[in-house]
């Protein structure tokens, strides 16, 4: 497959972004935060973060990223 860009994969559809981010990304850290679990990925040349509910194990939000606060919470420093 060729290498996407985040805008050409924000275009795909959720079904599309899914398949290519479990099967394609990287997972590089979690993080939770009340009822909510948040992993985070590399996917060609960008990040995606999955967001699941703790109790039903089911996926409530795809967010995907090249820089900026969301990456903030996968980092140990405290500024």
């Amino acid at each position: 497959m060729k290498v996407l860009t985040l805008y050409q994969y924000k275009l795909l559809s959720d079904h599309e972004q899914y398949d290519l981010l479990f099967t394609q990304g990287d997972f590089l850290d979690m993080v939770i935060a009340g009822n909510s679990r948040f992993a985070v990925y590399a996917l060609f040349k960008f990040f995606v973060e999955v967001e699941y509910i703790n109790k039903e194990n089911k996926i409530i939000a795809l967010k995907s990223f090249v820089t900026g606060e969301i990456m903030d919470k996968y980092t140990d420093l405290n500024l």
